[in-house]
């Protein structure tokens, strides 16, 4: 079991996140501008067909975790493995639906400095810090997001039906890329009390450079899904530089 100190503080792996609550809204976007975007992580897109792509903007409130409270924004794209070889759609398809595909963590903004030096020093996640608005305990969830008093977005989702909970977690290997080094680590989610619907999102972008970013990418636009988690534990394993 390893340990990492940050800020003066002894952090043990893996890190554990107990409670947590958040809300997506997933989008199909061009997957030529997508892959773009993540040209820098050496990592390629996940190819659907039509040339299209996947990417979900999250919000999430860490409830009770061992990197304490704080609130947490993501922009996501799915990705081919980085052990995967030449793969076309069908297999791209294939890997979406076995779990073998991954899962790149383009930006990251929180709003907690423990946080943000654990992110970036243990993982490599970019995280920044930015200033959150988000309402997870209301019928309809809100999330605003800015930095230095710039808009970056503005996500309204309206929960759907109830989806049934697997009886056991999803494991995904989330890769991120700060410092010139693009890293690989296991993450385990169990949700529970998750909703979704096709649709169910209201996206706003401002005038934030990461607005353009998502205006690159076609948005706004309908959401393919739109989903919510009432609770959301997760854990996350040391990284691994690919």
């Amino acid at each position: 079991m390893s340990t990492h100190t940050v800020l003066g503080k002894e952090v043990q792996m893996p890190v554990r996140i107990r409670l947590a609550h958040a809300f997506m809204a997933t989008y199909s976007v061009p997957a030529a501008a997508a892959q773009r975007l993540l040209d820098y992580s050496g990592l390629e897109i996940l190819r659907l067909p039509g040339g299209r792509a996947m990417c979900t903007l999250v919000f999430v409130e860490y409830v009770d975790g061992d990197l304490g409270p704080y609130n947490e924004f993501g922009v996501s794209f799915m990705v081919r493995h980085h052990t995967a070889g030449p793969a076309g759609t069908l297999g791209d398809l294939r890997a979406l639906s076995t779990g073998g595909a991954g899962v790149f963590i383009h930006r990251l903004p929180v709003d907690g400095e423990f946080t943000l030096a654990a992110g970036r020093g243990i993982w490599g996640f970019p995280k920044e810090i930015a200033d959150f608005d988000a309402q997870h305990d209301a019928s309809v969830r809100h999330g605003v997001l800015h930095q230095n008093g710039q808009l970056i977005v503005d996500l309204t989702i309206c929960p759907g039906l109830a989806v049934p909970q697997r009886r056991t977690g999803s494991s995904f290997d989330a890769y991120s890329h700060i410092d010139g080094v693009t890293r690989c680590t296991q993450w385990q989610m169990e949700p529970s009390g998750m909703r979704a619907r096709p649709g169910g999102a209201e996206l706003s972008l401002g005038e934030h450079a990461w607005a353009d970013e998502l205006r690159s990418l076609g948005l706004p636009k309908r959401a393919l899904m739109a989903s919510t988690v009432d609770r959301l534990a997760m854990t996350f394993q040391d990284a691994t530089p690919v």
